[in-house]
């Protein structure tokens, strides 16, 4: 009896050492995601315009591509805003439906009374496991540093004709652009990804960190967080203009 007895004092021991060890290698609870930064002690405002979706692929919501990076936009400390409803009902105002020009993006900044605007661009969209996503966002500084006279009319635009192509791509002196191809078959990409769930997702959630990859939002959201990652880098190494 005695023998049994202390067997099973044996076995409880070692089932509290092993609960033990189990309880002290759970993984930090999520929501404490990497926080981003705006360089420098400025507080800012900046728009979201409308998605420019050169994919070729119909399924793409630009409005919705927008509120996804408007989303990433609200976590960086030292930046307001501005909704891409806003920014649409001001290229509504200018019979536009997307920039072309340093000059069309400062009159939208001056309408919109923001230090810059945020155009996403899309380039590559396929939402099937493994999920990928070509993306790129273009930073436009407040008017006043881009070169154009104070005294523009926005009407003028309305009528002015569109820019020539090569025109449109020539990047001016106050627009920063940052570029990426995010194809969750890439490890580099899949260990970015799992670095960017480890603090925003449940891992005891039904999917785990999966889920991000069979929701293409929450994979839209990751790669519009390493494009702003990417963005305020290159802000804060060139002292760029906001």
């Amino acid at each position: 009896m005695k023998r049994i007895t202390r067997i099973a004092s044996v076995l409880w021991v070692a089932w509290l050492a092993v609960a033990s060890a189990g309880c002290g290698s759970h993984p930090k609870p999520y929501g404490q995601e990497r926080q981003l930064f705006l360089p420098g002690a400025r507080h800012l405002v900046w728009a979201v315009a409308p998605t420019v979706n050169l994919s070729g692929e119909s399924r793409v919501d630009p409005l919705l591509q927008s509120d996804l990076v408007f989303n990433q936009l609200q976590q960086v400390h030292g930046v307001t805003v501005i909704p891409v409803n806003r920014v649409a009902e001001v290229y509504f105002s200018l019979r536009i439906d997307k920039v072309q020009s340093e000059q069309e993006a400062a009159t939208v900044c001056d309408l919109l009374g923001c230090d810059a605007l945020v155009v996403p661009t899309v380039t590559m969209f396929d939402p099937y496991d493994p999920p990928k996503l070509g993306a790129s966002l273009q930073l436009f500084a407040k008017p006043g540093t881009v070169g154009r006279s104070p005294l523009i009319n926005p009407h003028e635009l309305q009528r002015s004709p569109s820019p020539m192509p090569q025109q449109a791509m020539a990047l001016p002196r106050d627009m920063v652009q940052v570029v990426g191809m995010f194809d969750a078959a890439d490890g580099t990409v899949r260990d970015r990804a799992a670095a960017y769930v480890a603090g925003r997702m449940d891992p005891n959630a039904p999917m785990g960190y999966r889920a991000i990859y069979l929701d293409m939002d929450r994979f839209c959201g990751f790669a519009y967080h390493e494009l702003l990652t990417r963005l305020l880098e290159e802000l804060a190494a060139n002292q760029l203009p906001p």
